[in-house]
């Protein structure tokens, strides 16, 4: 609806969680409006969860920009900071990638993105996740931390 409307382009808003994480009460209102027909308590119910997931998503989105310029500050002080900030552009737009994928993606050379990683690395922004001579895929560990906060169903 909000992306009909216009106030969205894209749905940004997953409920799933927030009905997993309050199961019960969804599936109580549910039943509740299917014998009564009160749509008023479910509607709360349902605009509660649109409320929270969205603030939530307003912070994710303030920390990662946070986040993102604090990393581009830091690379700015380093050697070779332009095409670092290229490849840490490109991560940030996918944060998963191969040292071919990127190359692709920033139009520079293999061994100048390596060089970039390397950088990156060092300054604790990515790791290398396959722990393989060729073929490795580094991964923007902070960024997809951030992504992932408030994801995860809690223990219990």
């Amino acid at each position: 609806m909000l992306c009909d409307a216009g106030l969205l382009r894209e749905p940004l808003l997953y409920l799933s969680l927030y009905f997993k994480q309050h199961r019960d009460t969804y599936y109580r209102l549910l039943n509740e409006m299917r014998r009564t027909g009160d749509w008023e308590m479910w509607l709360r119910f349902f605009l509660e969860g649109v409320r929270q997931v969205a603030e939530g998503a307003v912070a994710t989105a303030r920390s990662a920009l946070e986040l993102v310029a604090d990393n581009r500050a830091r690379i700015q002080e380093r050697r070779r900071a332009s095409s670092t900030l290229r490849v840490h552009r490109a991560l940030v737009e996918r944060p998963v990638d191969s040292i071919n994928g990127l190359a692709e993606r920033t139009s520079l050379s293999g061994p100048t993105v390596a060089a970039a990683l390397q950088s990156l690395e060092e300054l604790g922004f990515v790791s290398e996740i396959t722990g393989r001579q060729r073929g490795k895929i580094f991964a923007c560990d902070s960024y997809l931390a951030v992504l992932r906060e408030g994801t995860e169903e809690p223990p219990g």
